[in-house]
């Protein structure tokens, strides 16, 4: 534990520095028994309008478990991730299971909205997919002051979901704004004959209301969603359909239908979420370059980012960011040009603390 301490000193005042080509920096943000929670868990990042860094995950109180006391955890960093602010807690289940984060930026307010859903602390997954308990739902709260402060969540299950649906989680990761000012969100859901299926949220009036867009195929699960250079969506998905690889679907009306599935050979996955974001900050012309992160493995190990540079038909390029235990991550283009990554890592399982890892893209090219 000693060591373990030491190296995570030595690589913080490495990020304390300036971040040059071919180096990769990592510092842990949240330690499992820390900060009053006994697990933290399911990484989202996102920058802000003005350049903050936001590092959400959910803080589980009593285990690790994905039902029971959850609350939704902040971290924030002012300066590119070099130095990150106390913890700070953006959305309080109260004892109830409140989670899945999913920001998105709304770029000309600079409304900084999240995503989540909840259901009763008591209450498993599996009763709730089965319908032995009440549909999840799903919520929504807003920053207007850089994540500083948080609106109370609303409920806008009526918006989102349909009677059908049991299941249902956002994200998580993040959501993207499209150039055309519309805000849209990956989901996922199990209707209540068993089946699950990914599929989109999305705002066309900033983020006051929401609207279920295109439902991909059968057994597709956690999605991550990115735009590309012409202006098409992209899909990416974890799935159940036995391939170990990532499913993705194209979306040429802005996330409204999704066309057939497709696996992508390149992306070996464990059943695992992943992260995919456009290289380019967000707000700059697309340029064809995709980031993607995943387990590359069929266990929860060996997390990897690949870079694209023809919108994900093709991966030029990959790194090994963590060999050991590793599992759901959460990328974002900074301002800058470099990358963040967000994401959860131990020695003898992936949930033992939660990461931020810093690097330039030309290290994903082994520059």
């Amino acid at each position: 534990m000693f060591v373990d301490r030491m190296k995570t000193i030595l690589v913080g005042i490495c990020l304390a520095g300036a971040l040059t080509a071919g180096t990769i920096a990592k510092t842990d943000l949240y330690v499992a028994g820390e900060g009053g929670y006994r697990t933290y868990r399911i990484p989202a990042l996102i920058v802000s309008a003005k350049g903050t860094l936001l590092a959400f995950c959910e803080g589980r109180r009593n285990g690790s478990g994905d039902s029971g006391a959850i609350d939704v955890a902040l971290r924030r960093s002012l300066d590119g991730g070099k130095t990150w602010l106390p913890m700070q807690v953006a959305a309080n289940g109260g004892g109830d299971t409140t989670g899945n984060p999913t920001p998105v930026v709304e770029r000309k307010t600079g409304t900084i909205f999240l995503l989540l859903t909840r259901n009763p602390g008591s209450v498993t997954e599996s009763q709730i997919v089965r319908g032995a308990a009440a549909p999840r739902t799903v919520w929504i709260t807003h920053s207007s002051d850089d994540g500083v402060t948080w609106a109370k969540p609303t409920d806008i299950t009526a918006q989102v979901s349909r009677p059908d649906w049991t299941w249902y989680a956002t994200g998580p990761g993040n959501g993207i704004q499209l150039r055309g000012g519309r805000l849209v969100a990956p989901c996922d859901h199990d209707t209540r004959d068993g089946r699950g299926y990914s599929h989109v949220i999305y705002s066309d009036d900033r983020g006051a209301t929401w609207h279920i867009g295109g439902v991909a195929g059968e057994k597709t699960n956690e999605s991550a969603v990115a735009e590309l250079k012409n202006g098409d969506l992209l899909l990416n998905m974890r799935n159940d359909l036995g391939k170990n690889r990532r499913a993705v679907a194209w979306s040429h009306d802005g996330g409204l239908t999704w066309g057939p599935l497709e696996f992508d050979e390149t992306l070996v996955e464990p059943v695992c979420e992943g992260s995919l974001v456009g290289a380019a900050p967000a707000g700059k012309k697309r340029d064809g370059r995709l980031l993607f992160s995943n387990p590359a493995a069929v266990t929860r190990t060996h997390l990897t980012v690949r870079l694209s540079k023809d919108d994900g038909r093709t991966w030029a390029a990959s790194r090994l960011v963590e060999d050991g235990p590793s599992a759901y991550s959460s990328l974002a283009a900074l301002g800058d040009g470099t990358v963040g990554l967000l994401y959860e890592r131990g020695e003898r399982n992936p949930y033992e603390r939660i990461a931020f890892a810093h690097f330039p893209t030309a290290w994903v090219e082994g520059k």
